[in-house]
């Protein structure tokens, strides 16, 4: 029986691709006065045109770097990152990050 291959999605960040299971989903909200801002959808349920990113800083800062946010989710300006920003810094560092080596 052949294996079922899993969804893969780019990163707007570092634009490497990788299974959409290891990948944050992103989406732009829009308010009533007209701003949009960018939340977190780590249950991959919020209506709405999403981004995929790792969930990590590095690939945040390159993607609010080259407003890749922008494009990926076609909006116009620049939305709010701040509580996408709260939501990457509170993830625990995954394994393609470097780790401080104890008891050296």
């Amino acid at each position: 029986m052949a294996r079922r291959a899993l969804p893969e999605r780019t990163c707007v960040g570092c634009r490497k691709r990788a299974p959409a299971s290891e990948l944050l989903r992103v989406v732009a909200v829009g308010d009533k006065a007209g701003q949009t801002s960018l939340r977190p959808d780590p249950v991959r349920r919020l209506p709405g045109r999403g981004a995929n990113m790792h969930p990590n800083p590095a690939c945040f800062a390159q993607a609010v770097r080259r407003r890749a946010f922008g494009r990926a989710l076609r909006v116009t300006g620049v939305p709010d990152h701040g509580a996408l920003a709260e939501h990457v810094d509170a993830q625990p560092p995954t394994t393609g990050q470097a780790r401080p080596v104890e008891g050296r």
